[in-house]
């Protein structure tokens, strides 16, 4: 394995490490022994070339699964066909990506048109929309022609509604075996490829309906590598989520009247009414406990879908009918989450978000807990090797492991079976040196955050850092009226510096032009704290405006939190505490990119120094300098601003 190792980093004009040479051999030591691994691997370390020599020299096929698209782009475009490059003749480097269906255009939509409301098939789209989707239309039919993907992330611009008038659900596909183009389809296609392959990669939420859910999606495997590993009880946790609102209802049963003879159409037309009376009368938040007249109403709408769906004729001739298969298709999943919901059980979180700017009143259903599911259906038959910059938690690694339904009980344990599962968990350290590069600033003098968004001084002190920083700042804020609040008050306070607001613009571009000119600070919420990579003079202050804990609104968080306490445990501690910690090192690990980064973060909650849990939360970060002293640290960046 070394000597493959050594030969991948030196394709990539890399340099081995220590810490991703002991990674690689804890990595094939798990796949070896069958026996569960937890990686911390800081930014730097090399970690995707760690997990990826091992997985091609096992010798069954491994799954590679990621939480984001940069770093699925990351391994598929340049560090897999450089490793294939450099190995490709030691080793079975096939492998192939995998994605769910509605990520591929599909080609009988393209060709044959969109169901309408009634729906026929239409095949000219109307409207604003109909230049771009013609557009997507030419383009998937390029894709065919030069053996393509078919993949969204190849397509033009467009938006999520465009570029639905051009793909698929699953539960909308007509089959491999009824749809004329299925020897043409992207999905089918990549699906025959992953089959032929030793390394698939995929992402969480696939890897969780295959795994968890128990929707057939990816071919048989060994084991799996989950990087970015900190996101998956969230991914996992919104794959098991289920919504209903009742135009989706009302949708089911408009496009069912054309196909379903009798008056089951109708009746389900009523359930909705039904259901929009019982919503009305429910106050928003979690619901625990089903009143009678919204109990009687989902029961209504499961009936009357189930009713509906044995209207629809028998498909005897073979053929498929578009309209036909997706209207049966939407009734399904009306019938299958008025169930769920319905049942009203204790392992499920039932909670009504009301409507609000123009958006309807929805109702959501999600799992109480992930790890029990994920233990007994993905750690039990599978190995699986968990990595991220940050696993470690409080110290240790024993908040992340039970989250995901290890028993800390288990760790380094020798003997596999199907009550106990051993796993390790193995800090690999970073290339980076956090008590040089970096100072933690813990503004210990401010006020505890209020719910009235920020206050003066926590203004003041932005502006004062903001302006020793010469900008350079990346602002981390709570709620977007946070980071707008602060954004408006340093245009007006420092106009000589660009401030830029998550909503000014697309992503991509505020953090092109953040890049492009370091008298720059972009101000934004949770999407800024996990996706940014920013190395260099441009990021030399992050700021986080206060603890991340979850709302204490948060039906699903607060739902987790009292389970926990029922348990015997400390619900605050093992949810919302955790939740904290997971957050605050990732907006933290945006500072220090590259060995030659240097800055501060500044924390503006003063709980950090003052609280009881406040050690856990220290201890879930980077070991950086810490002080208290914002003179000192207005001082240090303004000599690198200097510099």
């Amino acid at each position: 394995m070394a000597g493959v190792l050594a030969a991948a980093v030196t394709a990539l004009g890399g340099q081995e490490r220590a810490g991703q040479i002991q990674m690689a051999e804890a990595v094939t030591d798990a796949l070896a022994k069958e026996k569960h691994l937890l990686v911390q691997a800081g930014t730097g370390t090399g970690k995707s070339l760690a997990y990826l020599v091992p997985s091609l020299l096992h010798h069954d096929r491994v799954v590679v699964a990621t939480a984001t698209l940069a770093l699925q782009h990351q391994l598929v475009e340049r560090d897999i066909p450089r490793l294939v490059e450099a190995i490709g003749d030691q080793v079975d480097a096939s492998y192939a990506v995998l994605k769910g269906r509605s990520n591929y255009a599909c080609l009988h939509r393209i060709r044959e048109g969109v169901p309408d409301d009634q729906g026929a098939l239409v095949e000219a789209p109307v409207g604003s929309m109909a230049e771009k989707v013609l557009e997507l239309r030419a383009w998937a039919e390029k894709e065919t022609e030069k053996g393509g993907s078919g993949e969204r992330d190849n397509a033009p611009r467009h938006t999520d509604r465009e570029w639905r008038q051009v793909s698929v659900s699953h539960r909308e596909c007509l089959g491999a075996s009824r749809c004329p183009f299925a020897t043409e389809c992207f999905a089918e296609l990549a699906r025959e490829k992953a089959q032929r392959s030793h390394l698939i990669i995929t992402n969480h939420s696939l890897l969780a309906i295959d795994a968890i859910e128990g929707v057939p999606m990816i071919p048989d495997y060994d084991a799996v590598v989950i990087d970015e590993a900190h996101e998956l009880t969230a991914r996992v946790t919104q794959a098991a989520t289920d919504e209903l609102a009742v135009n989706d209802v009302e949708r089911a049963a408009r496009r069912s009247q054309r196909w379903v003879e009798d008056d089951a159409a109708d009746a389900l037309d009523e359930a909705a009414g039904t259901l929009a009376e019982a919503i009305e009368a429910t106050s928003g938040g979690r619901i625990e406990q089903l009143s009678d007249q919204l109990a009687e109403a989902l029961a209504l709408v499961r009936d009357a879908a189930r009713k509906c769906l044995s209207g629809y004729p028998k498909d005897a001739s073979g053929d498929a009918d578009a309209g036909r298969t997706q209207a049966k298709g939407m009734v399904q999943e009306v019938f299958v989450h008025a169930e769920r919901m319905a049942a009203n059980l204790d392992s499920d979180v039932l909670w009504l978000n009301e409507a609000r700017d123009r958006i309807p009143a929805r109702l959501h259903v999600a799992p109480l807990q992930v790890w029990g599911p994920m233990r007994d259906k993905l750690l039990t038959d599978k190995t699986v090797v968990f990595t991220s910059a940050t696993l470690m938690l409080g110290g240790d690694f024993d908040a992340v492991a039970g989250s995901l339904g290890l028993k800390p009980s288990e760790r380094d344990g020798s003997s596999r079976s199907a009550e106990v599962l051993p796993w390790r968990g193995l800090d690999v350290g970073s290339p980076f040196d956090y008590g040089q590069q970096a100072i933690l600033y813990v503004a210990r003098h401010l006020p505890p955050p209020g719910r009235d968004g920020l206050v003066k001084a926590q203004l003041d002190e932005i502006c004062e850092l903001v302006d020793a920083a010469g900008g350079r700042t990346l602002g981390l804020f709570s709620s977007r009226r946070a980071a707008e609040a602060a954004a408006e008050t340093v245009r007006e306070r420092l106009p000589h510096l660009t401030t830029l607001a998550q909503g000014d613009a697309q992503l991509p571009e505020l953090a092109k032009q953040f890049v492009e000119d370091p008298h720059t600070c972009l101000f934004g919420t949770l999407s800024l704290w996990q996706g940014l990579d920013v190395p260099g003079e441009t990021c030399q202050l992050v700021l986080i405006d206060r603890i991340p804990f979850p709302r204490p609104d948060d039906p699903l968080m607060s739902a987790r939190q009292r389970a926990a306490d029922r348990a015997g445990g400390n619900g605050f501690m093992q949810v919302a505490a955790t939740h904290a910690a997971l957050l605050l090192a990732q907006g933290a690990g945006r500072l220090i990119r590259t060995t030659s980064d240097r800055g501060v973060v500044a924390i503006l909650d003063p709980r950090l120094a003052t609280a009881r849990y406040g050690g856990f939360l220290k201890s879930s970060l980077p070991p950086m300098w810490t002080t208290t002293d914002g003179a000192l640290v207005r001082k240090a960046l303004a000599r690198l601003a200097e510099g």
